[in-house]
């Protein structure tokens, strides 16, 4: 009953109850913990996540190997990308690890067809879905375009408050750097910046953001 409520909290909106049952009779309930790899590059998906609890972070990787954060996912949210592998029955082409302790449902590649021509709220879940990651990926493209990096980062920065529900972001500059596509060197430069405008202050491997 207790994942039956967690998914109704999280998903009652839009999906209908008899699916929300199918969900828990076929998919199976997973804990990870912060920084734990869900879905790595290259991988063959077997199963799509809906997420309960907590928060995920979606990376994708350029042919140098280096990576830039797409998007977070938070309570309510599913994968878009690991949606399509699955639908086109590829390999995976993102990362998706764990930004905080995180309560997942797995969800078998099998049912999604199956469920899309059954239910009209999977479908429409499924739409949705895809158009709330393009939108956030259009203003990611936006942001690389069109925003300097000191902009980028404090918006960054932003996001993970919001994400983590905390102003106080257990990170360091290396990680920072990994997530912006940057050097640790140019990161902590613009970090300061933030911290003499008062925006942000800094500590050993965490930051507080003041203004947000």
């Amino acid at each position: 009953m207790e994942i039956k409520q967690a998914l109704i909290d999280s998903y009652g909106f839009i999906l209908e109850e008899e699916l929300i049952d199918e969900i828990i009779e076929s998919g199976h309930q997973k804990e990870v913990v912060a920084g734990e790899v869900l879905i790595e590059y290259g991988q063959n998906v077997k199963f799509m996540p809906l997420l309960l609890d907590g928060a995920i972070k979606v990376l994708r990787q350029d042919k140098e190997g280096d990576e830039l954060l797409l998007y977070f996912l938070e309570k309510g949210d599913t994968c878009t990308m690991t949606m399509t592998c699955c639908m086109g029955q590829s390999k995976s082409e993102i990362r998706a690890v764990a930004e905080k302790n995180s309560t997942i449902v797995m969800i078998p590649v099998s049912k999604m067809a199956e469920w899309t021509k059954q239910y009209q709220g999977w479908m429409t879940f499924v739409f949705e879905s895809y158009s709330n990651r393009f939108n956030e990926m259009l203003e990611a493209i936006d942001n690389l375009a069109f925003s300097n990096m000191h902009d980028r980062i404090y918006k960054y920065l932003k996001s993970k408050v919001l994400v983590n529900k905390s102003t106080t972001l257990e990170i360091t500059h290396q990680d920072i750097a990994y997530d912006m596509h940057s050097s640790r060197v140019v990161i902590s430069r613009l970090l300061k910046s933030l911290e003499i405008e008062g925006k942000i202050k800094i500590f050993r491997n965490k930051l507080e953001v003041i203004e947000f």
